[in-house]
């Protein structure tokens, strides 16, 4: 496809940016305040690093008490790097993606030791670390050591494909997009890179843009148009497949639940599960693990990035022997349990309050 030239590419004015962030920035655990970075206050990279992995696919809104949470457990990279893989899955639970919890613990465990503890201070040195990409790299980079990188998140390319009336989807002219951001970073890279996230995710909202209080108004194309909301341009979206399966929940006389772990390679790796079948495009029979009274509980549905899944529900109440692979759980200990999102609607379905 040939390279998309912007029709008129223009800079925007950073200074205009920040003085609207110096007043208006988002209040959030993980930040340094305009004010106290001019005070010379310093971004901790492991913080900065916890929280961009953290809202990767994910708002702030649900982010805050895990974030809470894993510094209250691990201060520092040291502490994460240390703690067991499992303990860390368990503290992720319900954020889905669980491969950035893997990954998380790996790149925690490389700055240890491949760094002395010290996280890289450049973009190109950050992705050497595992699950870091452009975008956090450049994030880090930026917010932590000021280096003069453009940060693109979701939020500003649709900031900036509006600034630029961009007529084409963003994923069509991404890299137009970052060179146009990188020609308007300025010395505050930092504070700029938060000031934009910041625009995007109050005033240049999805369904919502106010530009009459946004410091990029004057120079903005869709604006001058009057329909800001009609960009970005969306992409053709393919169907999403359907697959489907069985869970089984067990239960012994107790009420104790039966739970086991996931392979280590594959989705949701190395989670918490209860025992269930291939996930396939056509409904099998039910194979249970075990003879029992199976009673049927109901479907799961469950959206995944690249497919939907329908998971059939069975429960029953078992023998506790013969059971091998996994343990019992404690119906009040299942909320301590490394359960992603999907097993817990399985749970809900059968009837346990998790």
């Amino acid at each position: 496809m040939p390279r998309l030239s912007l029709a008129e590419p223009h800079p925007i004015d950073a200074e205009a940016v920040l003085a609207w962030y110096d007043v208006h920035a988002r209040d959030l655990p993980w930040r340094v305040s305009p004010a106290d970075r001019q005070r010379g206050v310093r971004p901790d990279p492991y913080r900065v690093w916890l929280s961009e992995v953290m809202l990767q696919q994910t708002t702030v809104a649900a982010v805050k008490n895990y974030f809470l949470r894993f510094t209250g457990l691990w201060p520092n990279v040291r502490a994460l790097a240390e703690a067991p893989l499992d303990a860390v899955l368990r503290e992720w639970a319900g954020l889905g993606y669980y491969a950035r919890a893997r990954n998380l613990h790996a790149c925690a465990q490389a700055v240890l030791r491949d760094h002395d503890g010290v996280f890289p201070q450049s973009a190109l040195a950050l992705q050497t670390l595992p699950g870091i990409g452009a975008y956090t790299s450049a994030a880090i980079a930026a917010i932590c050591f000021d280096e003069p990188v453009a940060v693109l998140d979701g939020n500003l390319d649709r900031v900036l494909a509006r600034y630029h009336a961009l007529p084409v989807p963003v994923r069509a002219a991404k890299e137009e997009l970052r060179a146009a951001l990188q020609a308007s970073v300025p010395e505050r890279a930092g504070d700029f890179a938060q000031a934009m996230m910041d625009l995007g995710a109050t005033i240049c909202a999805p369904r919502v843009a106010s530009c009459l209080i946004c410091p990029l108004q004057p120079s903005c194309v869709a604006s001058k148009q009057g329909e800001p909301t009609h960009y970005p341009v969306k992409p053709q979206k393919a169907e999403r497949p359907v697959r489907r399966g069985h869970a089984y929940v067990m239960t012994d006389a107790a009420g104790d639940v039966y739970l086991q772990s996931r392979p280590h390679q594959g989705l949701l790796a190395g989670m918490t599960e209860v025992p269930n079948s291939d996930w396939a495009g056509a409904l099998t029979d039910p194979v249970y693990p075990v003879p029992a009274q199976w009673r049927h509980r109901g479907q799961v549905v469950h959206i995944f990035t690249h497919f939907r899944l329908e998971l059939e529900v069975w429960s029953a109440i078992v023998a506790p022997d013969g059971l091998q692979q996994g343990w019992w759980a404690e119906p009040q200990a299942l909320k301590g349990e490394a359960l992603p999102t999907l097993f817990r609607k399985v749970l809900a379905q059968a009837g346990l309050d998790n």
